[in-house]
């Protein structure tokens, strides 16, 4: 019985598997597969032996490039060359296939290319940076922003020690400013939170200047309701907070309706503030360590929605100095707004067998609708593999930056 579509019946052969061939009475032919994969073994390894034909010529392409000083990326030679080779064919699909086909191709031509470019020291893209053998912590001045207390001044003493020199600064841009001007070494700086993600000025204000990540080092948050000794919970109206932490302690605030969020440069300027005015309704999420800092008391502890809260803080100098060693590199970039731009150029990481951690993406002011991605990846500069993929990158990009290497 026929089901009204094409019918397919399988042959069989005393001398071969039953699924050998199969016959197709839409096309009334046999179709021998064992034949076809054969045919096809012998067709892929001319397409080996031509493949590695190009390649050698893609190096004396390279090779010319570099006595010229002629760029690697084509985008008008090698858009037109597709188009040739797309016109050879008639079948719809098969010109995308082409298409797809030597955009690879060339993508990995461009690879070689880059990687022979980045071996020759002269023609080198990095800017010079020193290698240093660890972050010195002593006779330094470090810069954070907020007041003592406040999760950044609990971060610098982490990892600069207690007995650092420090200044503190109302703004994050203030305290990259102040690493720019000189007037500190290091900025302890937020950056990533595991429940509240990215810290959207810190990577705005890390492609704005001309500064280095040199390090990392994680706190645990443990936020706390803190109010006036004497105070009492149910007569509070408003809760005074940095934005990220009304938002890691969403889950507890949405239990008292009443309460007004109101949002502040600082957890520890919010703890300040219900200190110093004479003011019951007000509350302040902050650190155990302000309750002590400021006088207040601790009306509820551990209130953030995610128990495993942990906020990344980033070292940063102007000096270009990566530590020996070094395991993580951070960089940013812009590229074209089309099609297939955001592969090509992080095809470049998996290319040199390189394994990336993270990337964010942040809006282009200028650019409507166009973004500047922020990405994460293990290497060392020292490494051949993250030196071409860097070059890779920045050659295809319309912007490129080095955050860093730590």
């Amino acid at each position: 019985m026929s089901n009204g579509g094409p019918a397919e019946h399988r042959a069989s052969y005393p001398d071969g598997p039953k699924d050998r061939c199969f016959y197709t009475e839409r096309e009334n032919m046999y179709v021998d597969l064992q034949e076809s994969r054969k045919q096809i073994d012998e067709i892929d390894s001319k397409i080996v032996e031509l493949f590695e034909k190009r390649m050698t010529v893609a190096g004396n392409v390279a090779d010319y490039k570099i006595a010229t000083g002629k760029p690697v990326f084509d985008k008008e030679r090698e858009e037109s060359k597709i188009k040739t080779l797309t016109d050879i064919t008639k079948d719809s699909f098969n010109k995308k296939c082409v298409a797809e086909l030597f955009s690879q191709i060339m993508a990995m031509s461009r690879k070689l290319q880059y990687g022979k470019l980045e071996s020759s020291s002269e023609n080198s893209r990095l800017e010079p940076y020193e290698v240093i053998d660890a972050i010195p912590t002593d006779n330094v001045r470090v810069v954070y922003q907020g007041i003592p207390g406040a999760y950044s001044h609990e971060a610098m003493i982490d990892f600069f020690g207690k007995s650092v020199d420090s200044i503190n600064v109302d703004t994050f841009r203030d305290a990259m400013e102040a690493v720019n001007a000189g007037k500190a070494d290091y900025a302890v700086i937020p950056i990533d939170n595991s429940s509240a993600g990215m810290v959207s000025d810190t990577y705005d204000l890390l492609q704005e200047y001309n500064n280095y990540i040199v390090a990392e080092t994680f706190l645990e948050v443990k936020h706390c309701l803190l109010v006036k000794p004497g105070a009492d919970i149910d007569s509070i109206q408003k809760v005074y907070s940095h934005p990220q932490a009304l938002m890691q302690c969403a889950r507890y605030l949405d239990g008292h309706r009443k309460w007004q969020r109101e949002p502040f440069l600082n957890t520890a300027m919010s703890a300040r503030k219900v200190a110093e005015e004479n003011d019951y309704t007000q509350a302040a999420i902050a650190s155990s360590n302000c309750a002590g800092e400021y006088g207040l008391e601790i009306a509820e502890e551990g209130i953030n929605s995610s128990s495993a809260n942990t906020t990344r803080f980033v070292i940063v100098s102007s000096r270009r100095a990566f530590v020996k060693g070094a395991g993580k590199v951070s960089i940013c970039f812009e590229i074209a707004h089309r099609a297939g731009s955001l592969y090509n150029a992080l095809s470049n990481i998996m290319f040199n067998g390189l394994n990336m951690t993270k990337i964010e993406s942040r809006p282009i002011a200028e650019h409507n609708w166009e973004f500047r991605f922020f990405v994460d990846f293990e290497g060392n500069l020292s490494d051949a593999g993250v030196r071409n993929a860097l070059r890779g990158i920045c050659e295809e990009a319309n912007k490129f930056k080095l955050l860093g290497n730590y």
